[in-house]
């Protein structure tokens, strides 16, 4: 589960990396990252991640489990963020029938883009 301290939760913070920011495009998901000033420290030194799911996605129990989904993949994947990151996963209604496996991919590959890292 994705720890508490590491969520986005006001909404300056997700317009601030959704404008500032790099995006990776998917089919099921756009990445917003922003990476972190590197004049001036990072006010953290853990990555933070927001979440956006939208009614187009679905109802509220799809959205729920969408947002479930990309919570435990974000989780996993923390750990290969730059510090003092911040990070907004919006979903695309086409995320709401697919599998944990092919959101997985989806992020991977836009995580890859916007981090610069191959795999």
């Amino acid at each position: 589960m994705l720890p508490g301290p590491v969520r986005m939760r006001r909404s300056a913070e997700f317009d601030q990396v959704v404008r500032r920011g790099f995006r990776a495009g998917r089919p099921t998901l756009v990445v917003h990252l922003l990476r972190p000033d590197t004049d001036a420290p990072p006010p953290s030194t853990q990555a933070m991640v927001g979440f956006i799911v939208s009614k187009g996605v679905g109802t509220a129990v799809v959205r729920h489990r969408v947002t479930r989904q990309l919570r435990h993949l974000m989780a996993g994947r923390l750990a290969g963020v730059p510090a003092g990151a911040r990070i907004v996963l919006r979903a695309r209604p086409e995320a709401a029938g697919r599998t944990s496996a092919a959101l997985g991919a989806d992020l991977d590959r836009a995580l890859m883009r916007l981090t610069g890292q191959s795999g």
